[in-house]
C-alpha cells in the first residue's frame, strides 16, 4: 500500500523504517534534511510538502508532538484537503480526543476516515515491532489500516470509536504517573526507615507490588532520576487527561489525589501545577 508519513522524529523514524520493511511505499515529509536523507537510504520517498505526502496514499500517518501541531498539519498545511477519497488519516499524536473527533467530522464529507492510534512505549519497541497501540475509530476504517499499523504495532487494541484511543492512552499515562509517584514515596519512607533505595527497588521487583513502572525505575536505580527523565512527557499527557475529565464532568477520584500529592507534583512539576485539573 502507499502510505504518507508526517512527523519522522524520534518515534516516527523507526515507524517509517518498519513500514518500508513491511513492503509499503512510504512518502515522508519532514524538516530535517539529514533525517530525510537517512530515510531515503532506507527506502522511503521524501516529498516537498505535507500536501505531497497525501498524493495517492491509502493512509497518512501523523506523528507530531501536540494537538496544535496536528491542526497545523491537517488544516494549516492542507493535509486533509489533499487526502484521497476513501483514505484514512491515522493520528499517532497523544492529545485531546476532541481533536480526533473534530477532524473526523471535517473529513467525513471528503470520504476520509480518521483513526486515532496512540502508542505506549518507545523507539526501541517500535523498531522491534512490539509497540502497544490503542486505536479509536470506525471498525471498517480500523480494518483498512490494521495491516499498515501491524508493521510496528503488537498488540493493536481497538478500544472504541474515534477519540477512544486518546482516552485510553491519557488514562494509561495518568495511572503510570501515579505509579511513579507512589514508588517515589515508598522509596522515601524506606530511606527514613534505614533501607537504601536501590535495595528496596530490587527487592520489590520480586514482590506482589511489582509493576512496569517499578521495573523501569529499578533499572535506573533512582525514582527521582526517573521522574526527572519522564516528567515533561507525562506532564503534558496528565494535563490533557485533566482537561478532558473536566470537560466531560468525570471525576478522577483517588487518581487525582495521588497526582495532586507532593509525590505527584515531584514527578509532574510545573506541568501539573499549571494544568486546569482540580475538580469540584
Amino acid at each position: 500500500m502507499k502510505v504518507g508519513f508526517v512527523g519522522a522524529g524520534r518515534m516516527g523514524q523507526p515507524m517509517v523504517r518498519r513500514l518500508v520493511a513491511g513492503g509499503h511505499e512510504v512518502q515522508v515529509a519532514g524538516r530535517s534534511d539529514s533525517v530525510l536523507a537517512g530515510l531515503l537510504a532506507d527506502g522511503a520517498t521524501p516529498v516537498a510538502s505535507v500536501k505531497a505526502v497525501a498524493a495517492g496514499a491509502d493512509a497518512v500517518m501523523v506523528c507530531v508532538f501536540s494537538d496544535e501541531q496536528v491542526w497545523e498539519v491537517a488544516r494549516g498545511e492542507g493535509l486533509l484537503e489533499a487526502m484521497e477519497p476513501g483514505s484514512v488519516l491515522v493520528l499517532h499524536t497523544t492529545g485531546s480526543p476532541s481533536t480526533a473527533r473534530k477532524l473526523a467530522e471535517l473529513a467525513a464529507p471528503r470520504r476520509v476516515a480518521v483513526v486515532d492510534a496512540t502508542v505506549s512505549g518507545g523507539p526501541d519497541e517500535i523498531a522491534a515491532g512490539e509497540i502497544t497501540v490503542f486505536v479509536g475509530g470506525d471498525q471498517a476504517a480500523v480494518d483498512r489500516v490494521r495491516h499498515i499499523l501491524g508493521c510496528y504495532a503488537e498488540p493493536l487494541l481497538h478500544v472504541g470509536g474515534t477519540g477512544s484511543g486518546q482516552v485510553v492512552k491519557l488514562l494509561n499515562n495518568a495511572l503510570f504517573a501515579a505509579n511513579v509517584a507512589l514508588v517515589g514515596e515508598t522509596a522515601r519512607v524506606a530511606v527514613d526507615l534505614g533501607i537504601a533505595e536501590q535495595d528496596l527497588l530490587k527487592s520489590l521487583r520480586h514482590g506482589s507490588s511489582d509493576s512496569r513502572a517499578l521495573g523501569m525505575i529499578e533499572r535506573i536505580g533512582s525514582s527521582e532520576i526517573f521522574a526527572n527523565t519522564v516528567g515533561e512527557f507525562l506532564g503534558k499527557d496528565v494535563a490533557a487527561v485533566r482537561r478532558v475529565a473536566s470537560d466531560l464532568g468525570a471525576d478522577l477520584g483517588v487518581l487525582r489525589d495521588v497526582l495532586d500529592s507532593p509525590a505527584g507534583i515531584s514527578v509532574l512539576g510545573a506541568a501539573l501545577i499549571a494544568s486546569p485539573v482540580h475538580q469540584n
